[in-house]
């Protein structure tokens, strides 16, 4: 009789287990003509109803299964949230459409190729509103650089440890590779930098959070591109902490920007 009791509770409870589903993908890319890789983390909810995206972009060495590395429970959090978690493949991009190389289009591939992608393969909400972007380092950059130039794509954005700021790097992280060098072309090492960006940007326009260790060597870049928002009159969050350019501190710093896209979503909604 206990037996027949417990098979039943299970049998009563299944129904309200939730279990995201992680599928990895190989998208095409018609402007760069080849295929990339991408890790969607889906919630069960999205078996039901429609869900808003967050696109976590990685660093500089990393790929499409980084973040799920550094955050495993992401599949949890997607559950809990309602979510859908996109982590796309970025190589070494910084995710521009690089001026010199043809086959380096990674902005276009984010902001239109694979956005599109997602809508018309998942149930999202596909509507700029529901749809963010973020990542660490050189993936903070490209979210940053993504979210500014595209706010018809994605109405809110973050950056972890972000690189938003590449001239005070010149022999670094491939850059010169997809720019050239600073010494040969200048006006790529000015035109292709976020802080670049903010003489431009207009005021209601993003829900922007972005964050950096207070040891980490981004540090200043940040602090100089928070003191270019608010002189341009961008509202923002920026959170200063101790930390590193590491793990540890990305593994935390995602908590404190999934809620805050979490606040934004539910306002808009």
């Amino acid at each position: 009789m206990k037996k027949i009791l417990f098979l039943l509770v299970l049998f009563c409870a299944a129904p309200f287990v939730r279990a995201a589903q992680v599928d990895t993908l190989r998208v095409e890319s018609p402007s760069m003509q080849k295929a990339i890789e991408v890790v969607v983390i889906i919630p069960d909810l999205a078996a039901r109803e429609q869900c808003p995206v967050v696109y976590l972009l990685h660093g500089h060495g990393g790929n499409a299964r980084t973040w799920i590395s550094i955050k495993p429970n992401l599949p949890e959090i997607a559950d809990e949230e309602g979510f859908i978690f996109v982590c796309p493949d970025g190589a070494k991009s910084w995710y521009w459409d690089s001026p010199l190389n043809a086959d380096m289009k990674y902005e276009t591939f984010i902001s239109s190729e694979l956005v599109q992608y997602v809508d018309s393969h998942y149930r999202t909400i596909a509507d700029s509103r529901a749809r963010a972007i973020t990542g660490l380092s050189m993936g903070g950059h490209g979210a940053m650089w993504n979210a500014i130039r595209h706010p018809e794509v994605f109405s809110a954005a973050g950056s972890m440890s972000g690189g938003v700021d590449i001239r005070p790097f010149p022999k670094n992280w491939n850059i010169s590779d997809q720019l050239g060098t600073q010494e040969a072309h200048p006006e790529n090492w000015e035109n292709y930098t976020v802080v670049h960006l903010v003489p431009a940007m207009k005021p209601g326009k993003l829900a922007l959070i972005f964050d950096c260790g207070e040891t980490d060597f981004f540090h200043d870049v940040n602090v100089d591109f928070h003191r270019a928002l608010l002189k341009q009159g961008i509202d923002h969050d920026f959170i200063t902490r101790p930390g590193n350019h590491d793990e540890k501190y990305w593994k935390n710093a995602i908590d404190y920007q999934l809620l805050f896209f979490k606040k934004h979503f539910s306002r808009e909604y």
